[in-house]
């Protein structure tokens, strides 16, 4: 299984990618992970939003499955998620994971998704959220295998 964790925007404050590049070093044991950090695009509005779904959706392969962050997503819980990584890996897809720019994604980008995933009913940074999507697939992968990093 290959996971794929496309966003829009660096971390230009340091705060962030050392905990993801821990996770992805963490993950890399269990599935092949790319992760790509496509640049926001200069335009504003809905004309920004649109450029940055079709460069997201350019990094795409038939294989993968996509799976949109959005707040107005479907919350799961941690072992619901893993579950359905569960099934996704059983499947034989890859999945790819897409987090879009300050104006967050297009309707493209979301009428493509297996799965509109929201992290949380609150607006987060987009940078907190790459974060911590990437620590609930290391997560959702250790409460697969029946490790002891999730206490239910």
């Amino acid at each position: 299984m290959k996971l794929t964790f496309l966003s829009v925007g660096k971390d230009r404050s340091g705060l962030f990618s050392p905990g993801v590049d821990e996770y992805v070093k963490r993950l890399s044991h269990t599935a092949k992970v790319a992760v790509f950090e496509l640049p926001e695009s200069r335009a504003s509005g809905s004309k920004a939003k649109e450029e940055e779904g079709k460069a997201l959706l350019a990094k795409l392969s038939p294989r993968d499955v996509l799976v949109a962050l959005d707040e107005r997503g479907k919350g799961l819980s941690s072992v619901d998620f893993a579950k359905w990584l569960g099934r996704q890996q059983d499947s034989g897809k890859d999945v790819a994971f897409a987090i879009g720019g300050d104006e967050g994604l297009s309707d493209a980008v979301r009428e493509k998704a297996g799965l509109v995933l929201s992290l949380s009913a609150m607006t987060l940074p987009h940078r907190l959220a790459r974060l911590m999507l990437v620590e609930q697939v290391y997560r959702g992968f250790s409460i697969l295998r029946g490790e002891p990093y999730h206490k239910a």
